[in-house]
């Protein structure tokens, strides 16, 4: 049953809080649906979940359409920028922005809408050559390109640590961008807040908590495997 799923997972999150002394809601869980059918988004939301992380901006478009307009979606995959024209209305945060252009285009788009995207800017910690983002060098240059956008307003940063079987081995990445965030968060950019961490998946969400995050997406651990072949 995915209800004893979202219980387990649950009661990861207390402990993890409990450890680290903070408060169980200081720690937003986001149930990353990608892949996964409505049926199965339907069964997770007895449990009182209504935030949902979707990787594509066509199924969290269309997720949207059939779902209650109470559930709130996260855009936490790459987003193209010819994609953001769909989000618009849809979304409460965007998780990935690695880039001015991309920034720029959700302005352009959330500013025909009357809208204001709030947005989180994704950084490879670890320099993986495989994964977006910027560096931890680059991030403080690119807020300050974005912060001055009147439709984006920056509400932290998300970072995807390398997969592994050991989560202690991602505590260092999780650390560095809780101190990047301390750092930009003191400097008081315009338009610019660091309220939000992103960081931390099934495999390590605890060590994550441990170090700062203030959200945490959990897909397999919620839903079980992905199923790509949809």
């Amino acid at each position: 049953m995915l209800t004893d799923n979202v219980a387990d997972v649950e009661r990861r999150i207390q402990e993890a809080c409990r450890r680290a002394g903070r408060d169980r809601s200081s720690v937003l869980l986001v149930a990353v649906s990608k892949t996964k059918p409505v049926s199965d988004i339907e069964e997770v939301m007895t449990t009182g979940i209504v935030d949902y992380g979707e990787n594509k901006v066509q199924e969290l478009s269309q997720k949207y359409e059939v779902l209650p307009r109470n559930l709130r979606w996260h855009m936490i995959g790459h987003l193209q920028r010819n994609k953001v024209k769909y989000l618009p209305g849809k979304t409460v945060l965007i998780h990935s922005v690695d880039s001015l252009k991309l920034a720029q285009e959700i302005d352009k788009d959330f500013a025909k809408a009357g809208l204001t995207a709030d947005i989180l800017i994704e950084v490879n910690a670890a320099q993986e050559d495989t994964k977006y983002g910027v560096s931890l060098e680059e991030t403080e240059g690119l807020i300050r390109e974005i912060a001055p956008l009147p439709h984006v307003h920056i509400r932290g940063l998300m970072t995807i640590a390398p997969f592994t079987d050991d989560p202690e081995t991602n505590r260092i990445y999780f650390r560095k961008l809780r101190e990047l965030s301390v750092d930009i968060g003191a400097k008081n950019i315009d338009n610019v807040d660091m309220s939000e961490l992103s960081m931390g998946m099934t495999g390590d969400y605890e060590v994550a908590i441990e170090e700062g995050a203030t959200l945490v997406r959990v897909g397999t651990g919620i839903f079980g495997a992905r199923n790509y072949n949809i």
